[in-house]
């Protein structure tokens, strides 16, 4: 954190009694209809809600989920969200049928200390996300008058940092704004591990394609000790040493590009470490016949040499594990197989088992990592941190700024 930057703390300091707080919170969880698979990030939004709450402030929360693009839609509607919330909390929750419309207003006026209103979907209104600074300053100025007089905004939502959107970035401009004890945590974590690791230092890097995370794996070079590389986008890598790699994902733009990630990476003493063997399936399906080659084996088995690699096998993810059991801090972003079916999930299994088996600081990276160890029976706390932010956690190891951090001049 800057000396500029502004913390929960100084905020409490002040005093939030009776004020009504602007709290940018990350409700952005998976649904199945109307159902929450996923409620991490609600849980993990609660302590700053419940703090605040329990000091007596009035809290209007901003939220989005999904990708509306601009216009209302039923499916994208933060109700489950807000549902799960006043399930979790301790507090009153009530939910505004709109963002900044009568319904808004009348409930924010309308709050007691104590209380929480969830504002529906802020990406319901085009202009959350508008290019157009005008339009986006216009609306955070219509999201500040609900707070009135002597309002406070407080950023909660680590995983929409990265975001130059008005409940984000302008919001800041228009109310004396402050950083969540979330937001606090994730930044000093991950400055951490990409500033002064405990070394060895490991990364796990999956995911499907390569090209999501070709600015990650160029920030990390000459950083990271080991850079372990799973999930779809290790065959553009497979590819760049000459392996065949039958109908998987491939990025035929990308293998120059990675042989010199290849290159580099053994010039700056990071060690690349790809799988020695992989799951092959006739088919993108959880009933797929399969079986498992060495990545070598150009000429296929029973599958034939044009199978699919949905994960990857199993003495790569041994050998995954014991370069994991030998480090100190670990960084895993992206499942290294398609977790989601049961036949293709033991690569990712087997890392989440040694991080868990591990003494190392380990960091999950948000997104679909985070979500694998869940829906594969882990609970948090059986890793160092994992991160509420997968696209913004990404950014910040990219060596980027993040615009709802510049904001608050953190």
């Amino acid at each position: 954190m800057t000396d500029m930057a502004k913390s929960l703390d100084d905020l409490m300091a002040e005093g939030v009694a009776g004020r009504r707080v602007l709290v940018r919170s990350d409700l952005n969880v998976p649904l199945d209809g109307s159902t929450v698979t996923d409620d991490g990030r609600v849980r993990a939004s609660l302590p700053v809600l419940t703090k605040l709450a329990d000091a007596g402030a009035r809290l209007i929360v901003m939220a989005h989920l999904g990708r509306p693009k601009g216009t209302v839609d039923p499916k994208y509607s933060i109700e489950p969200a807000a549902a799960r919330l006043a399930e979790l909390a301790d507090a009153d929750v009530v939910v505004a049928s709109d963002v900044v419309g009568q319904d808004a207003h009348e409930k924010a006026e309308a709050l007691q200390d104590g209380q929480i209103l969830v504002l529906e979907n802020v990406r319901f209104d085009p202009r959350e996300t508008s290019k157009d600074d005008a339009e986006r300053e216009e609306f955070a100025a219509e999201l500040a008058s609900l707070a009135g007089e002597n309002g406070a905004y407080v950023d909660d939502a680590f995983g929409a940092v990265h975001r130059k959107h008005a409940s984000v970035y302008d919001i800041a401009r228009a109310l004396p704004g402050y950083l969540g004890d979330l937001v606090k945590t994730e930044v000093d974590v991950l400055r951490k591990v990409i500033s002064d690791p405990e070394r060895p230092f490991v990364v796990v890097m999956g995911g499907s394609k390569v090209s999501d995370k070709l600015a990650v794996i160029d920030n990390l070079i000459g950083k990271a000790d080991s850079l372990l590389i799973g999930g779809g986008m290790v065959f553009t890598f497979l590819a760049a040493q000459g392996h065949a790699v039958g109908s998987s994902l491939l990025e035929k733009d990308q293998i120059d590009t990675v042989k010199g990630y290849l290159d580099r990476a053994a010039e700056a003493g990071t060690e690349i470490v790809l799988p020695v063997d992989v799951v092959y399936a006739s088919e993108f399906s959880k009933d797929a016949e399969h079986e498992v080659r060495p990545v070598s084996d150009i000429e296929g088995g029973k599958i034939g040499d044009s199978g699919l690699g949905l994960d990857i096998g199993p003495e790569s993810a041994e050998l995954f594990a014991r370069t994991i059991a030998e480090a100190k801090t670990v960084f895993w972003n992206g499942p290294v197989g398609v977790f989601e079916m049961p036949a293709f999930a033991n690569g990712t299994k087997t890392v989440a088992q040694a991080l868990v088996d591990s003494d190392a600081m380990s960091v999950i990276g948000g997104g679909d990592s985070a979500s694998a160890v869940r829906n594969l029976g882990y609970r948090d706390d059986q890793f160092g941190h994992i991160s509420t932010g997968g696209g913004a956690s990404l950014e910040y190891i990219e060596g980027k700024e993040l615009p709802g951090l510049v904001a608050l001049g953190a």
